[in-house]
């Protein structure tokens, strides 16, 4: 999908898909939202992107397929899974005509928050403890 503006936020950006990919990037966002519900919604890179203690993923509209991008972990660990798809170190395609693979989403998305669950408590185990004076 070229040449679409700078959205302002997700709604903006599914907004302007024909409705048959609105379906399927609703699909995809509520897969996201449902396995990380405390995760901030955001735009960047032009993309949405969802953020919890760190990045979790991204997610694009394209020609002929919607762009998940779960980070090269998350692709991974799921590397099997993922095995019917187009995919790459970081990133997997559902063409349109096959649609979103809901469950799989989530499980990946859980394994992601895990993930930067357990990264946030190792870097809160190294921070050093600033001492009274």
């Amino acid at each position: 999908m070229k040449d679409i503006p700078k959205p302002a936020d997700v709604n903006a950006y599914i907004k302007v898909h024909p409705p048959k990919v609105q379906t399927l990037l609703k699909q995809l966002r509520a897969a996201i939202r449902a396995a990380a519900p405390d995760a901030d919604e955001v735009i960047s890179y032009g993309m949405p992107a969802y953020k919890y203690k760190g990045m979790l993923c991204y997610f694009a509209s394209h020609t002929a397929h919607v762009g998940f991008y779960p980070m090269a972990s998350g692709i991974a660990k799921f590397k099997k899974e993922i095995a019917g798809y187009k995919n790459a170190k970081g990133s997997v395609q559902f063409p349109f005509e096959t649609g979103i693979p809901v469950d799989l989403v989530k499980k990946m998305i859980a394994f992601r928050v895990k993930e930067n669950d357990a990264k946030a408590a190792l870097k809160a185990k190294k921070k050093p403890v600033k001492k009274k004076a």
